[in-house]
C-alpha cells in the first residue's frame, strides 16, 4: 500500500466497517512506519481490473505481531482473497522475525474467525465493547510460529 492507495481504501474501508472504519489519518500514521530499514508494519492492497478489492496490514514490535487490518471487498468474499492478504501478513510477520501473531476480530464475524483458524490462529480471549461506537465485543486469537502455518499456502499477486 502507497500514499495514493489511500482513498480508494478509505471507500471499501467505510463501505465495509461503517460503524468502525479507519480515519485517513490511521493509514497516514500506519503507512509512516512501513518503509526502510527501521520499517515495523508491512500494509497491502490487491487490485482487480485496477481496482482495490481488498488490503491487508500488520505491525511488529519486538518478536509480536498482530494484524491491524484485513478486509476484502464483498463481491471478492469466497475468491480466496481473504487467504491470500493473510498469508502475505504471515510471510511479513516471519520477515519480522515474530514468534507469535496476535489479531482482534469481531465477535459476530464468523467468516473471518473460520479463515484465521485453518491458518492455525486459536482463540485466547475477549477484549468487551473493542469495536466502538457499536460496544462489540472482540474475540483475541493467536498464532505461534506463523512460518510453519505458511506451508502449502502459494504464492500471491499482492502489491505491497
Amino acid at each position: 500500500m502507497r500514499w495514493w492507495d489511500i482513498d480508494p481504501v478509505l471507500e471499501l474501508e467505510r463501505e465495509l466497517f461503517p460503524e468502525d472504519a479507519w480515519s485517513r489519518g490511521m493509514f497516514w500514521s500506519e503507512l509512516a512506519h512501513a518503509r526502510g530499514p527501521g520499517a515495523t508494519r508491512r500494509y497491502l492492497v490487491a487490485e482487480r481490473d485496477g481496482r482495490i478489492v481488498g488490503y491487508a496490514g500488520l505491525a511488529a514490535s519486538g518478536d509480536t505481531g498482530d494484524v491491524q487490518t484485513i478486509a476484502v471487498a464483498r463481491d471478492q468474499w469466497g475468491t480466496g482473497l481473504g487467504s491470500r492478504l493473510l498469508a502475505e501478513l504471515l510471510r511479513a510477520a516471519t520477515a519480522f522475525e515474530c514468534a507469535e501473531v496476535l489479531l482482534e476480530c469481531r465477535v459476530d464475524n464468523v467468516r473471518a474467525q473460520k479463515l484465521y483458524e485453518r491458518f492455525g490462529f486459536e482463540p485466547i480471549g475477549f477484549r468487551r465493547g473493542y469495536y466502538q461506537p457499536g460496544n462489540v465485543d472482540a474475540l483475541v486469537m493467536r498464532l505461534t510460529d506463523p512460518a510453519t502455518s505458511l506451508n502449502g499456502v502459494q504464492g500471491t499477486e499482492i502489491n505491497g
